[in-house]
This record gives structure tokens, C-alpha cells and sequence, in this order.
């Protein structure tokens, strides 16, 4: 079931760099969590301003590879969430865990097929 649009897609994904940046403080995440997140919404940004999609700037990568490598993120940082607990303890594997689904989710409810039509 795909309810997520392309361009409802690039809003989430400009939503996702600002909540990644902003969390470090809200949470009070450790160190080593903090230093991967900012990371993490370096390269989102990344990803999203360089993708084809209405919101994308450079309009390079397709949609369609966008989620592909949104769904090995979502997998990713589960190990992510297990490393960072076992180091810096139950906050940061918690908070991986939650936004590895959320990534999950998003790639599950998205359309990435529906980029491509509105180029034709």
C-alpha cells in the first residue's frame, strides 16, 4: 500500500535532516550517537537535495534508487542501534531502533514509482 507521494516524500525527508540535527539536543544523546547523527543528516540532506523528485535540487539520483537506499538504511541502523547501545547505552539504542523504523515505514508507504509519471 503506497499512500506517500514523491512530493509529500521529499517534505518527510527535509523534516527528517532538521528532526536528525535537532535531536541531539532535545534527547541529550551521548558523544559517539550525537557525531553519528549529524553525520546521518549530512548525508540525507545529501541524498535528498540530490534526488530526482519535486523537492530535489540537483536532480540526480532516481526516485526509485532514493528508496533503495532508504531500505538498506532502515536495515543498517538497526545494527546501528545495537552498536551504539552496547557502547553508549540504552538512549542511543533506542532511538535508532525507533528511527529505523520510521525510516522503514516511510519506504514501505512511499511510491516510488509515481516520480517517474510526472516526468513523463
Amino acid at each position: 500500500m503506497t499512500i506517500i507521494n514523491s512530493k509529500i516524500h521529499g517534505i518527510i525527508d527535509y523534516m527528517v535532516v532538521l528532526f536528525l540535527l535537532l535531536s541531539t539536543s532535545l534527547f541529550t544523546l551521548p558523544s559517539m550517537t550525537s557525531k553519528f547523527t549529524y553525520v546521518l543528516a549530512i548525508i540525507h540532506l545529501v541524498l535528498t537535495i540530490a534526488t530526482k523528485f519535486e523537492l530535489g535540487i540537483f536532480k540526480i539520483i532516481p526516485f526509485k534508487i532514493h528508496g533503495i537506499i532508504e531500505l538498506v538504511v532502515s536495515i543498517a541502523l538497526v545494527a546501528v542501534a545495537f552498536y551504539l547501545g552496547s557502547v553508549e547505552g540504552d538512549l542511543s539504542r533506542n532511538y535508532y531502533i525507533i528511527f529505523a523504523i520510521a525510516v522503514f515505514l516511510t519506504w514501505l508507504l512511499t511510491d516510488y514509482n509515481q516520480s517517474k509519471k510526472l516526468q513523463k
